[in-house]
């Protein structure tokens, strides 16, 4: 598949995908609290997306059974609400996408449970600065290697492991689109970026080694060694200047 240059129309609609997205993600994380089963938070997500006039992207999506994914501590990314129960202490990462007359929105926040430890605080910090390093890289004539090397640099130089195994992706009329977008790399290598390339960055970190595990459900996955993880994603646009950042209110 071919990199995709959008038009101002279709970017203009992206934006609209993307305040779904953000309203919802904000409004989850408000209801998260010690004792609130993780499909509660799925019901919600759901409820609100339809609300504000979209269509939940994740759902069946590849035959995933939920609109949102819910990780907690060691899950990364992937999570399938249920039955489980948030603890005081838990950190749980939101990922949630929108569709929006035909176009899509991506967008990860993680959230402590009541009060988190300062290592679990840190890290959640630290994974949304490498996302605004990335982000920061994402200009026009910069290199895709621009993004991953800055956020692998970021993450690293606080003391926290990059995930390797899943990355982030262009995004559209279709949730993954090409280019893909690795959370490590060298600078100045691979695709050049270019004005309205639209992309859903979004680095995962954990606090101990990088490597994963795929859980027996073939969704969730998690860290190798049980070391708490944290994601955070934006869908932006390639512009003239700073890259404009779909996923906000």
């Amino acid at each position: 598949m071919a990199i995709t240059i959008k038009s101002e129309r279709e970017i203009a609609i992206m934006r609209q995908a993307g305040k779904i997205v953000a309203r919802v993600l904000a409004i989850l994380a408000g209801e998260v609290k010690p004792g609130l089963k993780t499909k509660e938070l799925d019901v919600i997500a759901e409820r609100e997306i339809r609300k504000l006039g979209g269509i939940p992207s994740f759902k069946g999506y590849r035959g995933y059974p939920a609109s949102l994914c819910v990780s907690v501590n060691d899950e990364i990314v992937h999570g399938i609400p249920g039955d489980r129960v948030l603890c005081e202490g838990d950190i749980i990462s939101l990922d949630l996408g929108a569709i929006y007359q035909g176009y899509q929105g991506d967008s990860a926040i993680t959230v402590g449970v009541g009060r988190i430890s300062l290592q679990a605080k840190a890290l959640i910090e630290a994974t949304q600065g490498a996302l605004r390093a990335g982000i920061a890289q994402a200009r026009n004539k910069n290199r895709l290697g621009d993004i991953s090397a800055a956020v692998q640099q970021y993450a690293e130089s606080r003391g926290f492991s990059v995930v390797r195994e899943y990355t982030g992706h262009g995004i559209g009329r279709q949730m993954h689109e090409e280019p893909l977008i690795p959370n490590f790399g060298s600078p100045g290598t691979g695709p050049m970026l270019k004005k309205g390339m639209t992309l859903a960055i979004e680095p995962m970190l954990n606090i101990g080694d990088w490597r994963t595990r795929l859980c027996d459900n073939k969704w969730t996955v998690c860290t190798l060694d049980g070391s708490l993880s944290a994601h955070f994603e934006h869908t932006i646009a390639i512009t003239d200047g700073e890259a404009e950042i779909l996923t906000v209110e």
